[in-house]
């Protein structure tokens, strides 16, 4: 499968199946999309506009790559998925729901203001040690395992953090195990003592903001509907200094009220954070923030208005990264990692302060993905087994779609939101995610020139 588009004044193909990807000039541009399906005597009548030894030197470049196995290659995958039922599997992270409780009213919090639809309640130390042992008898012999902590607001609950840690650390010999702890924070109880501790041990830190301080306060006021910006900002700035600009994101979510987000990225930017993610929101179509087909148009704009400032400021010395751009051409993840994304109810699971299991933070509170608990474990398989053949074969929106092996057939939770299947894509997640990887491609071929 080819997928080809312009973009910036690139001309862009990319071969599905390999993964590779070519910048080629408007002849082989026009060549590709004709070779499929015309005999080369066809291609140079089709294409008279050039000259026909040049167009017969492009069909020989072009037979070449296809020979190579970087053009028109078989998608040899599918079987590979047929048993990922069967295939082993071990935990390798959890995301702890330490508060289900917040200091913050954000407007589209899916997680209801922090409560995740249920009663207010801090984790604690108790079933946060369980939780731990539960990661550690349930991932085999993986060395390097994951905990998130999350919320609602996890700072309100920061001592039970601190200690879940100092206990995690304290069976990394004994399990031959290495943790990787991070932090998701709307900064509103950060200070000097969590950024001591969060230096120390959190590999990633998330601090949580949507860019311009009138964008911000809208949707992230404090319970009495004040703005929170003012309060953050600059302790987020220190935060992201003391960790050198490196291991950290500023996240932030956009929504129909602000459809020109790159002025909330490029905001961040100028503020000096170097690791920006500004995500769009996902809410149903009733509320007055949600994104809608219309919207599509002008939010492509705004990610090629991005990708193109992201090129002029990284040649003046002023470069960032985006979250969304970041793709790797040359590795990336393994063939399973790309077929069935993140892992959620299989490799990763989330859990709630009281213990239970879900398949991950975004399913919490829906009780027929209940699927244990960290003192018996996992009881419910069926989900578990649901979510092992939850891969992009499984979805017929993306079994030709050129993105699969980018976006991994996008966000479990979402398409269940939408409409009630992990297996039915949400459609503007699609579109925009196809659009992102549109741009991160052609930002790579700017960057190497």
């Amino acid at each position: 499968m080819i997928h080809q588009y312009k973009n910036n004044g690139y001309n862009i193909v990319m071969d599905v199946c390999s993964g590779a990807v070519h910048v080629v000039d408007d002849l082989v541009y026009d060549i590709i999309a004709l070779f499929e399906e015309k005999s080369e005597d066809e291609i140079v009548t089709a294409l008279s506009k050039y000259k026909k030894e040049d167009v017969l030197e492009g069909i020989s470049e072009v037979k070449a790559l296809k020979e190579e196995g970087l053009l028109f290659t078989e998608d040899e995958y599918e079987e590979y998925v047929t048993d990922f039922k069967q295939r082993k599997t071990v935990v390798k992270a959890l995301c702890l729901h330490i508060a289900h409780d917040c200091n913050l009213a954000c407007k589209y919090c899916f997680a209801g203001e922090g409560e995740y639809n249920g009663d207010r309640s801090l984790m604690s130390i108790e079933v946060g040690k369980k939780a731990i042992d539960f990661l550690v008898a349930n991932s085999g012999n993986r060395v390097n395992l994951e905990v998130d902590f999350f919320g609602g607001e996890p700072l309100m609950n920061f001592q039970v953090v601190k200690e879940i840690v100092a206990y995690g650390r304290s069976l990394e010999e004994k399990h031959n195990k290495k943790f990787r702890f991070t932090l998701t924070t709307n900064g509103m109880l950060l200070n000097d003592e969590v950024m001591e501790f969060a230096n120390k041990e959190m590999s990633n830190v998330v601090l949580s903001i949507d860019g311009r301080k009138e964008v911000h306060d809208r949707m992230r006021p404090t319970p009495n509907g004040k703005g929170s910006y003012d309060i953050i900002i600059e302790k987020f700035k220190k935060m992201a200094e003391l960790r050198n600009q490196t291991n950290y994101y500023v996240r932030g979510t956009f929504t129909h009220n602000n459809l020109d987000f790159s002025k909330d990225v490029l905001h961040l930017a100028d503020l000096g954070f170097k690791q920006i993610s500004v995500e769009p929101v996902v809410s149903l179509p009733e509320e007055p923030y949600a994104l809608r087909k219309e919207d599509l148009p002008q939010l492509f704009e705004e990610y090629d208005t991005l990708a193109k400032e992201m090129i002029k400021r990284k040649k003046e010395g002023k470069g960032f990264n985006f979250f969304h751009f970041m793709i790797d051409l040359n590795q990336g993840p393994c063939v399973a990692k790309r077929l069935s994304g993140c892992g959620s109810g299989v490799e990763y699971l989330a859990v709630t302060p009281w213990g239970d299991l879900y398949p991950c933070h975004q399913f919490v509170g829906t009780e027929e993905f209940l699927m244990g608990n960290v003192f018996d474990g996992i009881k419910n398989t069926d989900i578990q087994s649901e979510f092992k053949l939850c891969n992009v074969y499984a979805k017929e929106a993306c079994r030709n779609c050129f993105a699969r092996f980018y976006c991994s057939g996008g966000c479990a939770a979402n398409s269940y939101k939408f409409h009630g299947s992990i297996l039915e894509p949400y459609e503007i997640g699609c579109e925009l995610q196809k659009k992102r990887i549109e741009c991160a491609i052609m930002l790579k071929a700017a960057m190497e020139e």
